[in-house]
């Protein structure tokens, strides 16, 4: 296991890739929509890991309610997992809460994921995932 990324939520995607490319200096790795979690994201190489930038692209999505509630900031801290559904399962076994009963195939099956909820690790929204390629 390690780290793949850590998401940061923000309001306005296009301003906060201004910063991370041109303040920054960071890499940018692409830009895209993920439908299925109703959001645009950014991605930034950093080393080995990514800083992942996400914008609610619909008020009812996860990271518009979140900015609403907490405003913007650090969402969720991703680790790459070799195989999602295995994770999952054994997680389940040991009582920890899981967002979604069976991972999430996301980004055209991309990506597998599924999120721990933050009452089950102290109060930090983990997400494991398994990517089936690069970003």
């Amino acid at each position: 296991m390690k780290i793949d990324h850590i998401g940061i939520a923000v309001r306005n995607l296009d301003e906060a890739v201004k910063f991370y490319k041109e303040v920054l200096g960071l890499e940018l790795v692409k830009i895209e929509e993920v439908p299925e979690e109703r959001v645009r994201v950014a991605m930034f190489r950093v080393g080995e890991s990514y800083i992942e930038l996400l914008q609610g692209t619909d008020p009812e999505s996860a990271i518009t309610k979140f900015i609403e509630k907490r405003g913007e900031g650090i969402h969720h801290i991703s680790i790459h997992v070799d195989d999602v559904d295995a994770k999952t399962e054994e997680l389940k076994a040991k009582g920890v809460a899981v967002i979604y009963e069976k991972p999430r195939e996301v980004a055209h099956g991309e990506r597998k994921i599924n999120f721990i909820h933050p009452k089950s690790t102290f109060g930090v929204l983990l997400e494991i995932m398994t990517r089936r390629g690069g970003y």
